[in-house]
């Protein structure tokens, strides 16, 4: 990576809704969710996404092969659903997302959050729509754990944030690298290869970086996040997918298995 520079961020304060509204009359905006057995929580998702229908031209969920109500929810609450095919996982589903949309500006989010706000999207597309360097956005959030207001996001700050500050300078700036909020052009996903599985978010990061420059990425403020915890076990194959895919990227070799 070239220059040390540091991602643009953005506080609460300093979102504009009218101003996004007008420029993105310039451009089309999509939001893609990727769902894997969320039916309790993808309408709550999907309604917020739509209070401001004027920023959204396509809004679509790709179900991961669940087998719960999640597509017959979703398409209740307005969504287009796509059925994944193939292999499951987040990455794959981002991938689906993509193919099965033509909006200049995506934006992901992610199906299980118990308190998506009708801003998300607005505060998601707004550096891309202010300064044309941006090609990459990502959210960043307090995240509570049970009954404590910190504490969530363990891999986050165990895993993926100490091996970017380590590795990848510039990159231990951004907050929430595994943030499932995410917005970019077009453009710039189609210019890489989405990672597969959990270590998408991460490699993401690192490609964009790298095809474009640390200082074409930014964050913003999405206030609290709530979302179910996962036990401690669950963690430990994120937290695997999530260092493999960025020490590949540093050229350390691997096995394909461990």
């Amino acid at each position: 990576m070239s220059s040390p520079d540091v991602p643009w961020t953005l506080s609460r304060d300093q979102f504009n809704l009218a101003r996004v509204t007008r420029l993105k009359a310039e451009v089309t905006v999509a939001v893609v969710i990727p769902a894997k057995n969320e039916a309790a929580t993808i309408g709550g998702v999907l309604d917020a996404v739509q209070v401001h229908t004027d920023l959204v031209d396509e809004l679509v969920v790709i179900n991961d092969f669940s087998v719960d109500d999640t597509p017959t929810v979703s398409a209740h609450h307005g969504a287009r659903v796509v059925n994944l095919t193939g292999s499951s996982g987040k990455g794959e589903a981002m991938r689906a997302g993509l193919s099965a949309t033509t909006s200049e500006l995506v934006v992901f989010l992610d199906a299980d959050v118990l308190n998506t706000t009708s801003d998300f999207v607005g505060r998601l597309i707004q550096p891309l729509l202010e300064r044309t360097e941006i090609e990459l956005v990502k959210g960043y959030y307090e995240r509570p754990l049970h009954n404590m207001p910190t504490g969530g996001g363990r891999v986050n700050e165990l895993a993926a944030r100490p091996i970017l500050s380590l590795l990848y300078p510039g990159l231990g700036e951004i907050r929430q690298p595994l943030a499932g909020e995410t917005a970019g052009r077009r453009s710039a996903f189609e210019a890489i290869t989405l990672e597969k599985a959990y270590g998408v978010e991460i490699a993401l990061l690192i490609d964009i970086a790298r095809k474009f420059g640390v200082h074409s990425l930014a964050q913003v403020d999405l206030g609290v996040r709530r979302h179910r915890n996962r036990p401690l076990e669950e963690l430990r194959p994120m937290s695997m997918d999530v260092l493999r895919a960025a020490l590949k990227r540093y050229s350390v070799r691997l096995p394909p298995q461990i």
